[in-house]
Protein backbone atom coordinates (compact mmCIF):
# COMPACT_ATOMS: atom_id res chain seq x y z
CA UNK A 1 0.00 0.00 0.00
CA UNK A 2 1.42 3.29 -0.96
CA UNK A 3 1.68 5.52 1.97
CA UNK A 4 1.06 9.49 1.92
CA UNK A 5 4.13 10.48 4.09
CA UNK A 6 6.75 8.15 3.05
CA UNK A 7 8.30 9.95 0.30
CA UNK A 8 8.61 12.63 2.50
CA UNK A 9 10.52 11.16 4.73
CA UNK A 10 14.65 11.49 4.51
CA UNK A 11 16.45 7.63 4.12
CA UNK A 12 19.64 8.33 5.48
CA UNK A 13 20.76 8.91 9.14
CA UNK A 14 21.33 12.27 10.43
CA UNK A 15 22.13 13.05 14.34
CA UNK A 16 21.61 9.66 15.70
CA UNK A 17 17.91 9.70 13.67
CA UNK A 18 16.93 6.10 12.43
CA UNK A 19 13.87 6.32 10.60
CA UNK A 20 11.20 3.95 10.94
CA UNK A 21 10.92 2.21 7.34
CA UNK A 22 7.61 2.04 5.46
CA UNK A 23 7.42 -1.82 5.51
CA UNK A 24 7.37 -2.10 9.01
CA UNK A 25 4.99 0.70 9.58
CA UNK A 26 2.51 -0.93 7.66
CA UNK A 27 3.06 -4.75 9.40
CA UNK A 28 2.52 -2.78 12.41
CA UNK A 29 -0.15 -0.95 11.68
CA UNK A 30 -1.93 -5.12 11.37
CA UNK A 31 -1.11 -5.92 14.68
CA UNK A 32 -3.58 -2.85 15.79
CA UNK A 33 -6.58 -2.22 16.36
CA UNK A 34 -8.48 1.36 16.62
CA UNK A 35 -11.77 2.00 19.29
CA UNK A 36 -14.89 1.88 17.85
CA UNK A 37 -16.21 5.38 17.46
CA UNK A 38 -13.85 7.19 20.06
CA UNK A 39 -11.24 9.19 19.97
CA UNK A 40 -7.39 7.58 20.17
CA UNK A 41 -4.67 9.52 21.20
CA UNK A 42 -1.04 8.61 20.05
CA UNK A 43 2.61 9.64 20.83
CA UNK A 44 6.33 9.82 19.76
CA UNK A 45 8.69 11.07 21.73
CA UNK A 46 11.43 10.87 18.89
CA UNK A 47 9.05 11.84 15.93
CA UNK A 48 11.67 12.99 13.74
CA UNK A 49 9.79 14.28 10.87
CA UNK A 50 6.98 12.54 11.74
CA UNK A 51 6.04 10.55 8.78
CA UNK A 52 5.91 7.17 11.16
CA UNK A 53 2.75 8.47 12.90
CA UNK A 54 1.47 10.25 10.34
CA UNK A 55 1.63 6.70 8.08
CA UNK A 56 0.02 4.77 11.17
CA UNK A 57 -2.55 6.88 11.38
CA UNK A 58 -3.62 6.94 7.91
CA UNK A 59 -2.88 3.16 7.70
CA UNK A 60 -5.15 2.57 10.74
CA UNK A 61 -8.25 4.85 9.96
CA UNK A 62 -8.50 2.84 6.64
CA UNK A 63 -8.69 -0.57 8.58
CA UNK A 64 -12.03 -2.66 7.58
CA UNK A 65 -12.61 -2.74 11.19
CA UNK A 66 -12.29 1.29 12.19
CA UNK A 67 -14.87 3.13 13.69
CA UNK A 68 -15.53 7.03 12.99
CA UNK A 69 -13.26 8.01 15.73
CA UNK A 70 -10.48 10.20 15.81
CA UNK A 71 -7.09 10.19 15.93
CA UNK A 72 -5.08 12.63 17.82
CA UNK A 73 -1.43 12.60 17.22
CA UNK A 74 1.48 13.95 19.08
CA UNK A 75 5.02 14.28 18.84
CA UNK A 76 8.44 15.49 20.67
CA UNK A 77 11.19 16.22 18.52
CA UNK A 78 14.74 17.63 19.22
CA UNK A 79 15.71 19.03 16.17
CA UNK A 80 14.48 22.52 14.93
CA UNK A 81 14.18 21.12 11.05
CA UNK A 82 12.42 18.09 11.45
CA UNK A 83 10.11 19.24 14.27
CA UNK A 84 9.12 22.14 11.91
CA UNK A 85 8.32 19.40 9.11
CA UNK A 86 6.54 17.23 11.63
CA UNK A 87 3.93 20.21 12.13
CA UNK A 88 2.62 19.84 8.78
CA UNK A 89 1.45 16.50 9.41
CA UNK A 90 0.78 15.48 13.37
CA UNK A 91 -1.39 17.32 15.48
CA UNK A 92 0.67 18.85 17.83
CA UNK A 93 4.80 18.80 18.02
CA UNK A 94 6.74 20.39 20.83
CA UNK A 95 10.80 21.51 19.76
CA UNK A 96 12.22 20.11 23.05
CA UNK A 97 14.65 17.83 24.81
CA UNK A 98 11.92 14.73 25.93
CA UNK A 99 12.73 15.74 29.64
CA UNK A 100 12.10 19.40 29.40
CA UNK A 101 8.14 18.29 28.18
CA UNK A 102 5.54 17.82 30.70
CA UNK A 103 2.67 15.41 29.42
CA UNK A 104 -0.38 14.01 31.44
CA UNK A 105 0.47 10.39 32.60
CA UNK A 106 -1.56 7.52 31.16
CA UNK A 107 -3.09 9.86 28.78
CA UNK A 108 -1.93 7.94 25.48
CA UNK A 109 -3.81 4.98 24.34
CA UNK A 110 0.05 4.28 21.72
CA UNK A 111 3.22 4.80 22.40
CA UNK A 112 5.50 4.28 19.46
CA UNK A 113 8.71 4.65 20.45
CA UNK A 114 11.81 4.33 18.00
CA UNK A 115 14.45 6.07 19.98
CA UNK A 116 17.74 7.15 19.44
CA UNK A 117 20.48 4.44 19.59
CA UNK A 118 23.72 4.08 21.53
CA UNK A 119 24.72 5.61 24.84
CA UNK A 120 24.20 9.13 26.90
CA UNK A 121 28.17 10.17 26.25
CA UNK A 122 30.34 9.12 23.90
CA UNK A 123 31.12 5.01 23.21
CA UNK A 124 34.77 5.72 24.20
CA UNK A 125 33.30 6.70 27.79
CA UNK A 126 30.96 4.13 28.01
CA UNK A 127 33.22 1.53 27.20
CA UNK A 128 35.99 2.02 29.64
CA UNK A 129 36.14 1.14 33.34
CA UNK A 130 34.76 3.70 35.30
CA UNK A 131 35.49 4.41 38.90
CA UNK A 132 31.72 6.06 39.75
CA UNK A 133 29.02 4.86 39.50
CA UNK A 134 27.51 7.80 38.58
CA UNK A 135 29.75 8.78 35.22
CA UNK A 136 28.47 5.31 33.90
CA UNK A 137 26.60 5.82 30.44
CA UNK A 138 22.80 4.30 29.84
CA UNK A 139 21.87 3.31 26.78
CA UNK A 140 19.71 5.92 25.35
CA UNK A 141 17.41 3.06 24.72
CA UNK A 142 16.41 2.59 28.04
CA UNK A 143 16.34 6.24 29.37
CA UNK A 144 13.64 6.68 26.90
CA UNK A 145 11.75 3.60 27.63
CA UNK A 146 11.32 4.43 31.15
CA UNK A 147 10.69 8.20 30.68
CA UNK A 148 7.60 7.36 28.65
CA UNK A 149 6.07 4.88 29.54
CA UNK A 150 4.33 6.58 32.56
CA UNK A 151 2.57 8.80 29.82
CA UNK A 152 0.90 5.53 28.42
CA UNK A 153 -2.54 4.37 29.74
CA UNK A 154 -3.12 0.81 31.48
CA UNK A 155 -4.09 -1.25 28.49
CA UNK A 156 -2.16 1.34 26.33
CA UNK A 157 -0.43 -0.37 23.50
CA UNK A 158 3.44 0.15 23.43
CA UNK A 159 5.77 -0.25 20.21
CA UNK A 160 9.34 -0.24 20.64
CA UNK A 161 11.72 -0.26 18.18
CA UNK A 162 15.62 -0.64 18.86
CA UNK A 163 18.17 -3.01 18.03
CA UNK A 164 17.94 -6.27 19.19
CA UNK A 165 21.20 -6.21 20.65
CA UNK A 166 20.14 -3.43 23.25
CA UNK A 167 17.39 -5.51 24.73
CA UNK A 168 19.19 -6.03 28.14
CA UNK A 169 18.91 -6.99 31.83
CA UNK A 170 17.37 -3.75 32.47
CA UNK A 171 15.16 -3.43 29.53
CA UNK A 172 13.59 -6.84 29.70
CA UNK A 173 13.32 -6.85 32.81
CA UNK A 174 11.29 -3.45 32.48
CA UNK A 175 9.18 -4.56 29.71
CA UNK A 176 8.10 -7.90 31.53
CA UNK A 177 6.80 -6.03 35.06
CA UNK A 178 4.97 -3.36 33.38
CA UNK A 179 3.38 -5.13 30.14
CA UNK A 180 1.80 -7.86 29.13
CA UNK A 181 1.29 -9.82 26.34
CA UNK A 182 4.75 -9.09 25.08
CA UNK A 183 5.79 -10.39 21.69
CA UNK A 184 9.00 -9.78 20.07
CA UNK A 185 9.92 -9.40 15.98
CA UNK A 186 12.81 -8.62 13.55
CA UNK A 187 12.04 -5.86 12.05
CA UNK A 188 11.97 -6.83 7.82
CA UNK A 189 14.50 -3.89 7.08
CA UNK A 190 17.29 -5.25 8.90
CA UNK A 191 20.24 -2.36 8.07
CA UNK A 192 20.05 -1.11 11.51
CA UNK A 193 19.63 -4.51 13.30
CA UNK A 194 16.01 -3.76 14.52
CA UNK A 195 13.35 -5.81 16.44
CA UNK A 196 9.84 -4.78 17.44
CA UNK A 197 8.73 -5.36 21.10
CA UNK A 198 4.78 -4.91 21.54
CA UNK A 199 2.89 -5.56 24.52
CA UNK A 200 -0.32 -4.05 26.64
CA UNK A 201 0.86 -1.87 30.06
CA UNK A 202 -0.27 -2.82 33.09
CA UNK A 203 0.51 -2.27 36.46
CA UNK A 204 3.28 -3.46 37.45
CA UNK A 205 4.19 -6.64 38.78
CA UNK A 206 6.54 -9.57 38.41
CA UNK A 207 8.75 -10.78 35.64
CA UNK A 208 8.21 -14.06 34.64
CA UNK A 209 10.34 -16.40 32.72
CA UNK A 210 7.75 -17.13 29.60
CA UNK A 211 7.79 -13.21 29.10
CA UNK A 212 11.40 -12.96 29.43
CA UNK A 213 12.58 -15.94 27.03
CA UNK A 214 11.53 -13.95 24.08
CA UNK A 215 13.15 -11.47 24.84
CA UNK A 216 16.44 -13.23 25.90
CA UNK A 217 16.77 -14.98 22.54
CA UNK A 218 15.87 -12.39 20.64
CA UNK A 219 18.78 -10.33 22.24
CA UNK A 220 21.48 -12.98 21.48
CA UNK A 221 21.25 -13.62 17.91
CA UNK A 222 19.45 -11.77 14.96
CA UNK A 223 17.70 -14.91 14.18
CA UNK A 224 16.46 -15.28 17.75
CA UNK A 225 12.96 -13.87 17.15
CA UNK A 226 10.55 -14.18 13.72
CA UNK A 227 9.67 -11.77 10.98
CA UNK A 228 7.31 -9.17 11.75
CA UNK A 229 4.27 -10.86 9.99
CA UNK A 230 2.90 -9.03 7.15
CA UNK A 231 -0.58 -10.43 7.88
CA UNK A 232 -2.20 -11.37 11.69
CA UNK A 233 -4.67 -13.73 12.27
CA UNK A 234 -4.58 -13.18 16.00
CA UNK A 235 -6.53 -11.00 18.44
CA UNK A 236 -5.11 -8.04 17.32
CA UNK A 237 -3.77 -5.15 20.11
CA UNK A 238 -6.55 -2.62 20.87
CA UNK A 239 -6.16 0.86 21.40
CA UNK A 240 -8.14 2.21 24.28
CA UNK A 241 -10.13 5.38 24.16
CA UNK A 242 -9.53 8.78 25.31
CA UNK A 243 -10.69 10.04 28.52
CA UNK A 244 -12.98 12.96 27.10
CA UNK A 245 -13.53 14.48 30.57
CA UNK A 246 -9.18 15.11 31.24
CA UNK A 247 -7.66 18.09 29.63
CA UNK A 248 -4.68 16.69 27.84
CA UNK A 249 -1.55 18.40 28.79
CA UNK A 250 1.37 18.12 25.95
CA UNK A 251 3.77 21.27 26.35
CA UNK A 252 7.70 22.13 27.02
CA UNK A 253 8.88 23.87 30.54
CA UNK A 254 11.47 25.78 28.13
CA UNK A 255 8.99 27.53 25.51
CA UNK A 256 11.13 29.13 22.57
CA UNK A 257 9.56 31.96 20.64
CA UNK A 258 7.49 30.06 17.46
CA UNK A 259 6.10 28.01 20.51
CA UNK A 260 4.85 30.86 22.12
CA UNK A 261 3.06 32.34 18.91
CA UNK A 262 1.45 28.85 18.63
CA UNK A 263 -0.23 29.02 21.97
CA UNK A 264 -1.03 32.66 21.71
CA UNK A 265 -2.51 31.97 18.65
CA UNK A 266 -4.55 29.14 20.36
CA UNK A 267 -5.81 30.90 23.19
CA UNK A 268 -6.48 34.44 21.68
CA UNK A 269 -10.05 34.23 22.29
CA UNK A 270 -9.31 34.29 26.19
CA UNK A 271 -6.64 36.73 26.09
CA UNK A 272 -7.38 40.60 27.72
CA UNK A 273 -6.20 42.67 24.87
CA UNK A 274 -8.34 40.96 22.37
CA UNK A 275 -11.76 41.55 24.32
CA UNK A 276 -10.09 45.41 25.85
CA UNK A 277 -13.37 47.08 24.10
CA UNK A 278 -15.49 44.68 25.72
CA UNK A 279 -13.91 45.19 29.31
CA UNK A 280 -14.32 48.50 29.35
CA UNK A 281 -16.90 49.62 27.94
CA UNK A 282 -17.61 51.93 30.72
CA UNK A 283 -15.29 54.58 29.11
CA UNK A 284 -17.61 55.54 26.41
CA UNK A 285 -20.64 55.67 29.08
CA UNK A 286 -21.63 59.05 30.16
CA UNK A 287 -20.70 60.24 34.02
CA UNK A 288 -24.70 60.04 36.07
CA UNK A 289 -24.42 63.06 38.49
CA UNK A 290 -25.16 62.02 41.91
CA UNK A 291 -28.65 62.51 43.00
CA UNK A 292 -27.31 65.01 45.93
CA UNK A 293 -24.14 66.67 46.98
CA UNK A 294 -21.62 64.68 48.04
CA UNK A 295 -21.06 65.19 52.06
CA UNK A 296 -17.25 65.52 53.24
CA UNK A 297 -17.24 62.10 54.08
CA UNK A 298 -17.84 60.96 50.80
CA UNK A 299 -15.24 63.38 49.25
CA UNK A 300 -12.92 61.94 51.52
CA UNK A 301 -13.73 58.11 50.36
CA UNK A 302 -13.64 59.39 47.07
CA UNK A 303 -9.80 60.90 47.61
CA UNK A 304 -9.59 57.63 49.26
CA UNK A 305 -10.37 55.33 46.65
CA UNK A 306 -8.81 58.08 43.96
CA UNK A 307 -11.94 58.64 42.16
CA UNK A 308 -11.65 62.83 42.28
CA UNK A 309 -10.65 63.24 38.74
CA UNK A 310 -11.68 65.29 36.08
CA UNK A 311 -11.70 69.27 35.26
CA UNK A 312 -13.40 71.72 37.24
CA UNK A 313 -14.03 75.42 37.46
CA UNK A 314 -14.10 77.40 40.63
CA UNK A 315 -16.27 80.52 41.78
CA UNK A 316 -13.58 83.23 40.41
CA UNK A 317 -13.58 81.34 36.80
CA UNK A 318 -10.42 79.10 37.86
CA UNK A 319 -10.28 76.19 35.38
CA UNK A 320 -8.31 72.81 37.09
CA UNK A 321 -7.77 69.47 36.21
CA UNK A 322 -7.24 67.39 39.35
CA UNK A 323 -6.28 64.09 40.48
CA UNK A 324 -7.14 62.61 44.20
CA UNK A 325 -5.23 60.22 45.71
CA UNK A 326 -4.31 59.55 49.89
CA UNK A 327 -0.79 59.16 51.06
CA UNK A 328 -0.02 57.04 54.10
CA UNK A 329 2.11 59.47 56.42
CA UNK A 330 4.21 57.77 59.74
CA UNK A 331 4.01 60.03 62.73
CA UNK A 332 6.83 59.49 65.39
CA UNK A 333 6.35 60.63 69.43
CA UNK A 334 8.85 59.83 71.86
CA UNK A 335 7.53 59.96 75.69
CA UNK A 336 10.14 60.08 78.29
CA UNK A 337 9.16 58.95 81.77
CA UNK A 338 11.31 58.66 85.31
CA UNK A 339 10.30 56.45 88.21
CA UNK A 340 11.07 57.12 91.61
CA UNK A 341 15.07 56.37 91.62
CA UNK A 342 15.44 58.50 88.51
CA UNK A 343 15.70 56.08 85.80
CA UNK A 344 14.70 57.23 82.44
CA UNK A 345 12.52 54.90 80.18
CA UNK A 346 12.04 56.30 76.62
CA UNK A 347 8.64 55.02 75.02
CA UNK A 348 8.54 55.85 70.72
CA UNK A 349 4.99 55.86 69.66
CA UNK A 350 4.89 55.30 65.22
CA UNK A 351 1.39 56.29 63.74
CA UNK A 352 0.01 55.69 60.55
CA UNK A 353 -2.04 58.69 59.39
CA UNK A 354 -3.85 58.91 55.86
CA UNK A 355 -3.64 62.49 54.39
CA UNK A 356 -5.63 62.97 51.01
CA UNK A 357 -4.06 65.07 48.67
CA UNK A 358 -5.53 66.22 45.53
CA UNK A 359 -2.78 67.50 42.67
CA UNK A 360 -4.57 69.85 40.61
CA UNK A 361 -3.32 71.86 36.89
CA UNK A 362 -3.68 75.12 36.70
CA UNK A 363 -6.01 75.39 33.13
CA UNK A 364 -6.80 79.15 34.00
CA UNK A 365 -5.83 80.84 30.74
CA UNK A 366 -3.25 83.88 32.07
CA UNK A 367 0.02 83.88 33.43
CA UNK A 368 -0.52 80.97 36.06
CA UNK A 369 -1.55 78.52 33.26
CA UNK A 370 0.73 74.96 33.78
CA UNK A 371 1.18 75.52 37.08
CA UNK A 372 1.24 72.27 39.45
CA UNK A 373 -0.92 73.03 42.96
CA UNK A 374 -1.55 70.57 45.19
CA UNK A 375 -4.11 70.85 48.11
CA UNK A 376 -3.65 68.59 51.27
Amino acid sequence: MALMFARLARNFVKNGYFPTDETTIERVANLLRMPEDATARMLDPCCGEGTALADLRQLLQVQPAAGAGAIETYGIELDVERARHARSVLDRVVQADVHDVIVRPRSMGLLFLNPPYGYGVTEAAAQRQLQAEHEKAERLERTFLRKTVPYLAHGGVLVYIVPHYALDDEIRGYLARNFTNLRVFSAPERRFKQCVVIGTRCRPGYANKAALQPLIEAQASEEGAPMLPDTWELEPYAIPPAQPEQEQIFHAVRIDEEQLQEELARYRTSLLWEGLNQHFTQRCGTCRPPLRDLTPWHLALALAAGQVVGRIEAADGRVFLIKGDTFKRKERTTNVEFDSEGNASQTVVLLDRFVPVITAIEFTPDSRLGQIVKIA
